[in-house]
């Protein structure tokens, strides 16, 4: 379809930085884990560090969606409204993760990156898949736009992991006092 060859390249930009954000994410977490272990650390690694795999991958999922040779726009549809609505419900489950673990008290920033603006993206996502019916030039843009904003979480939500990493945890393992 014509609406969708006119988002071609931005869906192969966006789906490959995310896959090369996937390895990053890897290298990361691979490197995190040479430090000695912390008991609960694989409840903390559930809410805070498998999150942001899950987004880069939707990201992934939502350009090869996008990249295919849809012949009408709501088969496509369907399914960008089928992972908002699932992506919704992770990021509740995601939320009741960050509750139950006990190594990391999260601050306001943690929620704001962790839980509700992965919240409102999933939303827009799902909203975009509705908004197919009454302009499908506002409905690819909602689903642009919620592809960026996962794409963006999971680079802060790496970095501020390796930045929590590398100076917070690091700093503990030299001096445990702190």
């Amino acid at each position: 379809m014509s609406a969708f060859s006119e988002w071609e390249s931005f869906y192969v930009i966006v789906g490959s930085s995310a896959g090369a954000l996937i390895g990053l994410q890897f290298v990361a977490i691979t490197l995190i884990a040479e430090g000695p272990a912390v008991p609960g650390q694989d409840r903390a690694g559930a809410a805070f560090a498998t999150p942001t795999v899950i987004h880069f991958s939707t990201v992934m999922l939502l350009a090869a969606i996008l990249s295919a040779p849809w012949h009408q726009v709501s088969s496509a549809a369907i399914l960008w409204g089928t992972i908002g609505i699932i992506g919704f419900v992770y990021a509740i489950i995601v939320n009741s993760r960050m509750r139950a673990q006990k190594v990391y008290k999260p601050v306001f920033e943690d929620w704001l990156f962790h839980f509700l603006l992965p919240l409102a993206a999933y939303v827009l996502l799902a909203g975009a898949a509705f908004a197919t019916r009454a302009n499908v030039d506002r409905a690819l843009f909602g689903v642009a736009a919620a592809s960026l904003l996962l794409l963006f979480i999971g680079i802060h939500n790496t970095w501020d992991a390796v930045i929590w990493h590398v100076f917070t945890q690091r700093q503990r393992r030299i001096d445990p006092s702190k």
